[in-house]
């Protein structure tokens, strides 16, 4: 840009311009470098996310040689173009020593892992941002152990990040009505105030639309969705459909479809799949879309469009795990990935961002707790 151009006309430029090249013009002068990087310009490039690029995260747990298990993530350019183009994407250092990760979320460009690293006594959380190579680790706090059993506590965990503030906020629930929030703003984990029922017994996945954090739970006789509010930090809890709120009738599964909350219905014996999507009103509801005919599969994930994507076991193949996208209209399956052995395959959805921007490459925060001892 010439040095003829006011600079305020420079920064609305630059706003407009992909991830990739801002990253890239942060090297061109100091006052590029620090314009890009305050959280100001940061914020007002989010707000053009619906004009960035978008792409599927594919991760599974694939077994090398005998017990080694290989962790592989494949990015999808989720487009009109899909499934064309992919591309194996490099993982962050914390992730690459994680046991058993598994990708809890994708919220505003961030997706967070979660798993155990060897190096410290609690679980770790990586927020990583795969568009500009940047990941922050979060230790968790001792979350304590059962009373009943004497086991550590396994938290149910939830991601997201605040549409109005951008910042990254990791919910974990420890016991059935008790929740702690770590916001990366603050660096810190506290307790969240709930008004839940204590009859809350079981917390399944979780998913985030652009301003929820939706918990599949089990209450003593129903199944119902909590949701997490990530403006006013609130909890509420949504009914289901009569059919699909009886423990034991169906199996339920949740699932995010065109940034909205979707339950994935399946039969007794797994012969079909009924997709329902959340309409979000003054009343929340569950409308049904479809229903598909399946054999031993089950839906794991949607493309931008709407497109199923099927986990499928090949009896035929050495009960090899395919990964295939379904097209509803002509039935046809078109295998993305394949696996050694049943594991499960995980997708997620992101987007082109530059949050996490100042940061380090590898940047630990050890986690720090408001409160607790």
């Amino acid at each position: 840009m010439s040095d003829q151009i006011p600079f305020h006309i420079q920064d609305e430029i630059m706003k407009r311009l992909p991830v990739r090249s801002l990253v890239q013009f942060r090297c061109v002068s100091k006052a590029w470098k620090s314009l890009i990087d305050s959280s100001e310009f940061i914020a007002a490039h989010s707000l053009r996310r619906h004009t960035q690029p978008h792409y599927l995260l594919l991760s599974y747990e694939n077994p090398a040689e005998e017990e080694d298990l290989v962790f592989v993530s494949r990015c999808y350019t989720d487009d009109d173009t899909f499934p064309q183009q992919s591309s194996v994407l490099t993982l962050p250092l914390w992730v690459e020593h994680l046991v058993f990760p598994s990708v809890i979320g994708s919220s505003q460009g961030l997706l967070c892992l979660y798993g155990y690293h060897l190096q410290f006594p609690t679980p770790m959380a990586v927020l990583w941002n795969p568009s500009i190579r940047k990941s922050v680790a979060v230790l968790t706090p001792d979350f304590g152990v059962c009373p009943n059993t004497g086991e550590p506590i396994e938290p149910s965990i939830g991601f997201g990040v605040c549409p109005v503030t951008n910042d990254p906020k990791i919910v974990a629930n420890t016991s059935p009505s008790e929740f702690m929030i770590y916001k990366l703003s603050t660096r810190k984990w506290r307790r969240l105030p709930t008004n839940l029922p204590s009859r809350t017994q079981r917390f399944f996945s979780s998913v985030v639309t652009d301003r929820f954090i939706y918990w599949e739970v089990e209450l003593k006789d129903l199944k119902m969705i909590m949701s997490f509010d990530l403006i006013s930090e609130s909890f509420d809890l949504i009914d289901l459909p009569d059919s699909l709120a009886r423990i034991n009738r169906w199996v339920v599964s949740i699932s995010k479809l065109r940034d909205s909350l979707a339950l994935i219905e399946y039969g007794d014996d797994y012969n079909f799949s009924t997709v329902w999507m959340m309409e979000v009103g003054a009343r929340k509801s569950f409308t049904k879309l479809f229903t598909i005919a399946t054999n031993h599969e089950n839906i794991v994930g949607f493309s931008k469009n709407g497109i199923p994507l099927l986990r499928v076991v090949d009896v035929d193949d050495d009960y090899r795990t395919k990964l295939v996208v379904y097209e509803r209209n002509s039935e046809h399956n078109t295998v993305l990935e394949i696996c050694n052995s049943p594991q499960n395959f995980y997708v997620h959805s992101y987007m082109e961002t530059l949050l996490l921007l100042p940061y380090k490459r590898n940047t630990l925060e050890l986690g720090g707790l408001d409160g607790f001892s």
